[in-house]
């Protein structure tokens, strides 16, 4: 009996130093730079502890001192920040184009790459590696936490393989365990939204936000999902794919090979459709040139826009009638256009409202396609900062 309290206090002391130093980082990433007196004000620890803690991490290398302040009178205070030598490799992989970056462990990016996404999965994921390959090479002076890829589909954790990818047309694919064999490194792989959601609570420093949904606008509709302090997965990884859930029937055939998802009325995709449909000639269009063409006066451009806006709306209505989230954040190249699209958005949501429901907080997200980046970044730096749930008010 006595054995076991022992090693029941040992554990609960091991957690609780676990505890204490995952909030120590978390407060050192969110509030540098600051001080050790600071520090130990913020977090309720005693600056004895603190101390202790802040010594650990720059011998781990993950804090490192640097400007001192002036005070009125004592000692001048040290002011502590992140090791920017500490990096991650972030690639945001899409039909058409992947992106692989270089950033550091707050979220500032070094250098980046595009390149084309074959049609093969084992094609893209050979061009893959070698431009994680460059980028190591490049790098060798700094520590490579690990690389974080977002997926325009559903990983299965659990299987670790892409299952589900209806706008890249692939299935059932491994894309984790090529890479870490090739490069050595660690690899962590999630799907874009979820990618997104986790860019918005750890950038954007909302984690009292008790319930959001990151809505992905591009060839097709994603969505993520924080609830209650956690990015919801559920089973098979498959929360969120209500870009898939019909909206008719009876409507336009969908790349999952459904009909009338929400994605085949308020995606980019859809935009160009209707633009097309309108009369507009044929041709290589991309949905950027479709709302430069709104902008210079073009009327179907408009119509096309408007009509994807309308359709976003009202399936957002799902959204907050089946989660209620605090707010709803929109990422996509939409948001360059918010003004055309914001006001359409939140009319067609206000139509159905449910009674004693609130109307969500529409927020786009003005990232210029770095939000699937900044999201791997977090992805990557979760097993040492711990959930973000563990910082203080």
């Amino acid at each position: 009996m006595m054995q076991a309290a022992k090693r029941n206090q040992g554990a609960s002391s091991e957690v609780a130093r676990d505890i204490n130093r995952r909030l120590v980082l978390n407060l050192v990433r969110t509030r540098h730079p600051i001080s050790r007196a600071d520090l130990a004000r913020v977090s309720g620890l005693q600056r004895s502890t603190v101390s202790l803690i802040v010594e650990q991490l720059i011998g781990e290398h993950w804090v490192v001192e640097g400007a001192t302040g002036r005070l009125p009178r004592g000692r001048r205070p040290t002011f502590l920040r992140l090791n920017d030598e500490r990096v991650i490799i972030a690639v945001d992989l899409r039909p058409i184009e992947t992106t692989v970056a270089l950033a550091d462990a707050n979220g500032k990016f070094i250098s980046q790459e595009v390149i084309n996404t074959a049609a093969d999965p084992k094609l893209a994921i050979a061009a893959l590696i070698q431009s994680i390959q460059r980028i190591t090479h490049t790098s060798r002076r700094k520590k490579i936490e690990g690389v974080g890829i977002s997926v325009p589909g559903r990983y299965h954790h659990a299987f670790d393989r892409l299952v589900f990818a209806p706008n890249l047309k692939w299935r059932d694919v491994d894309i984790r365990g090529p890479i870490a064999k090739a490069t050595g490194l660690e690899v962590a792989v999630e799907n874009a939204a979820n990618a997104c959601v986790l860019a918005a609570v750890w950038f954007g420093h909302l984690e009292e936000c008790g319930s959001l949904v990151v809505v992905t606008v591009s060839e097709g509709i994603g969505t993520g999902i924080w609830a209650n302090g956690q990015l919801v997965r559920g089973l098979n990884g498959m929360a969120g794919e209500f870009g898939h859930v019909p909206l008719n029937p009876e409507g336009p055939l969908c790349s999952c090979g459904g009909h009338g998802c929400w994605e085949v009325y308020g995606s980019n995709s859809a935009a160009l459709r209707y633009y097309h449909e309108a009369g507009a000639t044929p041709d290589n269009l991309n949905f950027r040139q479709l709302l430069s063409r709104a902008d210079t006066g073009d009327a179907r451009a408009v119509a096309a826009l408007e009509t994807m806006a309308r359709h976003l709306g009202r399936g957002m209505r799902m959204l907050a009638a089946g989660l209620a989230p605090e707010r709803i954040i929109i990422v996509g190249d939409l948001t360059r256009s918010w003004q055309r699209f914001g006001p359409v958005i939140e009319a067609e949501l206000q139509q159905q409202v449910l009674p004693g429901a609130s109307m969500p907080h529409l927020v786009p997200a003005y990232e210029d396609g770095m939000a699937r980046l900044r999201g791997t970044v977090a992805l990557v730096l979760q097993k040492d900062f711990g959930l973000l749930r563990d910082l203080p008010g």
